[in-house]
């Protein structure tokens, strides 16, 4: 399980709050509150909205669809086998029984092998789906699963087109995973226990809980966030000599949805790939390949689990297939970590907990102080990663150089020189993650609708309005273009040719491209409702 450890603050907050307040960046644009009266919508994206309201149906999950939520391409499975569904051990297994056999008639009851939980991951030897109370949504394709920082972005979709409720569920899930699996998964199967994604809970409760003002809820997700954070911010994710954070997951070897999930036409997983380009480039091998017999390490295996903990999986952003990630205090997770200081300060205002609230309040301006002097690259006007063990920046241009923007990180100065730069990551279909080709999936040209919205609302929130509604536009055009041509919205789009068609493009990972797709989904309904403001 993902073990959680509390940090105590660190003496310098208050100063550096100080020190701070002089640079204040504008305050966000609060957004509109559910139910708000609805306002025109360009004609060009009816089909997009359509299209969205008609997807979440298929993509929800609730106890009457556990067979199929049981179902996994990623691993493998016998023909006929009964597909296993862990419950945690301290769970009443008894209970679940019941509730699913009301939900469920015996013949699909008969298709799933109902298993407590072992008290250690790496026991298992028959992966599977973890249980989850509520109903939710599942990205599409093969990720037929919760995932950790893909449901950010479905919960924003969620309430911008009024389905609360199931907004409500999904984080009521997260909340169960903190207290029953150790924390939030990167997604609820047996082979994630030992990793989180990129940290968006804060955002999510708070979100609901303007959709529904329902403080008594917001007082019972408290203690399940404030864990979620003493995660990130103690050892080994805390790097102590700089006071941020990185990615590290906890298990070992290989990934092992990768070894049976990852298999391109030739039947070889991303594991091969990566090892034939070792081959290939033994210059580059660094402690991750061994030649005499051409295997990877371990410490290429937990850099692998690392960068797959990030979401950005793969890249080249971290060296080689992003192995050396577990060196790295990424711009990505210290925004989100602040961003969660400013939240559950606002939680703890809500809930009249005074004295939190200055603390965390404390804590997020002393992580704000770190990341504009560590992060920022006053050469290249760019927010780059800090090499901890190197003590130097990353010089990779990336799309996570907007995020210090959407948080309020940024000063204004160091703002307008991001802004200055967006011709380096902007095309025509929107902004492309990196500026690199490296085969991987999270590098050019290759564009995802996260780093779109935190694009824009970082642009907008700066007062770069025109470049933002331009971004905006680029990307929801292509949406509505491919989804006339192909009929569904997907996972990743090739920005600079403006099209989902990415065959012969993906040298690394997946080559899929998975339809459906949450995350689009909403993005699209934030950014269409960025139109109507």
């Amino acid at each position: 399980m993902i073990p959680v450890t509390a940090r105590r603050p660190s003496p310098l907050a208050v100063i550096l709050l100080a020190a701070l307040a002089a640079c204040a960046a504008p305050a966000a644009k609060p957004a509109p509150a559910a139910g708000a009266a609805a306002r025109p919508v360009d004609t060009d994206f009816r089909p997009l909205l359509t299209y969205i309201e008609k997807a979440w149906a298929p993509l929800t999950r609730t106890l009457a669809d556990l067979p199929r939520a049981a179902e996994d391409p990623k691993v493998p499975h016998a023909p006929g086998a009964r597909w296993p569904v862990y419950v945690p051990a301290d769970e009443d297994r008894t209970a679940v029984a019941a509730a699913l056999a009301r939900a469920l008639p015996e013949t699909d009851l008969a298709r799933l092998d109902l298993r407590p939980l072992p008290r250690d991951p790496a026991s298992i030897r028959e992966h599977g789906l973890l249980y989850l109370p509520r109903p939710y949504v599942v990205p599409g394709g093969r990720f037929n699963e919760m995932y950790g920082w893909d449901s950010y972005f479905i919960v924003l979709g969620l309430l911008r087109d009024g389905h609360v409720a199931l907004a409500r569920d999904m984080v009521d899930n997260f909340i169960y995973q903190v207290r029953h699996y150790g924390g939030v998964l990167n997604a609820n199967r047996t082979y994630y226990l030992t990793r989180s994604q990129p940290p968006l809970l804060s955002g999510m409760i708070l979100a609901v809980y303007r959709a529904t003002r329902d403080r008594a809820w917001l007082a019972g997700a408290r203690d399940a966030l404030v864990a979620t954070y003493e995660h990130w911010t103690a050892p080994p994710h805390l790097i102590p000599s700089i006071g941020l954070s990185r990615y590290y997951d906890h298990g070992e070897g290989p990934a092992p949805e990768v070894v049976a999930g990852e298999r391109d036409a030739e039947g070889r997983n991303h594991y091969d790939r990566v090892r034939a380009w070792f081959r290939a480039n033994p210059e580059a091998a660094n402690g991750y390949y061994r030649a005499s017999t051409d295997e990877l390490t371990p410490i290429f295996y937990k850099g692998d689990r690392a960068m797959r903990e990030s979401g950005f999986d793969p890249t080249g952003r971290w060296g080689p297939f992003g192995a050396d990630v577990i060196r790295y205090a990424p711009v990505c997770l210290n925004t989100l970590l602040y961003q969660t200081e400013l939240d559950l300060a606002e939680i703890d205002e809500t809930l009249g907990l005074a004295k939190d609230a200055t603390e965390m309040r404390a804590r997020a301006a002393e992580r704000r102080m770190r990341i504009e002097t560590l992060l920022w690259d006053e050469t290249a006007g760019l927010y780059f990663d800090y090499d901890a063990a190197r003590e130097t920046r990353n010089p990779y241009p990336f799309a996570t150089t907007f995020w210090p923007l959407w948080a309020g990180i940024a000063s204004p100065a160091h703002a307008a020189r991001v802004h200055e730069n967006l011709r380096l990551v902007e095309r025509p279909g929107g902004i492309v993650t990196s500026t690199r080709v490296t085969g991987a999936q999270w590098d050019a040209p290759f564009g995802w609708a996260p780093l779109q919205l935190f694009a824009v609302r970082g642009l907008r929130r700066y007062g770069f309005a025109a470049d933002a509604d331009r971004l905006k536009r680029a990307w929801l055009t292509m949406l509505a273009e491919d989804l006339a041509r192909r009929g569904t919205l997907v996972e990743k789009y090739d920005v600079e040719r403006r099209t989902s068609d990415v065959a012969g493009k993906l040298a690394y990972g997946y080559k899929s491209n998975e339809i459906g797709f949450g995350w689009t989904n909403g993005v699209a309904l934030e950014l269409i409702d960025l139109q109507r403001e």
